[in-house]
């Protein structure tokens, strides 16, 4: 018996980033102790994982991924998507996007994140969770920054927000709200994290470009 869409969807999406995340670990460690990358076992070592987490166990017989959904609850679909090219580009050894599209992602979700948190936690007098219940303040918000992205040649981020449409007029997640597609806490944290490592790489790398000019070209 298949389970409901639902809990289909909401499993897969764990299952996809969960392999996503192992094969980032595995490449982090391979890169740790300068030994060969994992890409030629990337599929599988996902396939795997995969398999792993699908794997039933307890007395109810529930696969493994069942059991942390309820650690994790439901994963926004903007999060599984990022998995998905995460996990085409190791497997594959493609980058279908490019970097600056994931940074213009990620400084999105930062800024939602910093937009609806606080706020959906009390710390306010308005509660920005309100307008994923059918807001036509969020749409047009979503619509204004996806043509506006299109307009510079940016493609990742109206795509993940088109999908995140799709999966939401299509009911797949548990969540009736807007906001649940397009992005969770763990998401949110990848997010914040993200930020924080591109501004101290662009801080490392002007503090370079400074060194270099102020100790002047190399002695023939």
């Amino acid at each position: 018996m298949l389970p409901p869409l639902t809990d289909f969807v909401a499993l897969l999406g764990i299952n996809l980033v969960l392999c996503a995340l192992a094969l980032r670990l595995m490449d982090a460690i391979a890169a740790m102790r300068a030994i060969s990358p994992i890409r030629p076992w990337a599929g599988w070592m996902s396939a795997l994982v995969f398999a792993l987490l699908c794997w039933p166990v307890g007395t109810a017989q529930l696969p493994v991924a069942a059991y942390l959904r309820g650690v994790s609850a439901d994963l926004s679909i903007t999060l599984v998507m990022l998995a998905c090219l995460d996990l085409v580009q190791r497997v594959a050894g493609l980058r279908a996007v490019d970097k600056r599209e994931y940074s213009l992602v990620y400084a999105a979700i930062a800024l939602a994140a910093l937009f609806l948190y606080p706020l959906a936690l009390g710390w306010g007098d308005w509660d920005a969770y309100r307008l994923g219940w059918s807001g036509p303040a969020l749409w047009l918000a979503l619509l204004v920054l996806s043509l506006s992205c299109w307009a510079r040649g940016l493609k990742l981020l109206p795509v993940l927000v088109a999908l995140a449409l799709l999966a939401w007029t299509a009911g797949v997640l548990e969540s009736c709200n807007l906001w649940d597609y397009l992005i969770d806490p763990w998401l949110a944290l990848l997010a914040l994290f993200q930020c924080v490592k591109m501004g101290a790489e662009k801080i490392a790398s002007q503090f370079r470009r400074k060194s270099a000019k102020a100790a002047g070209p190399a002695p023939a």
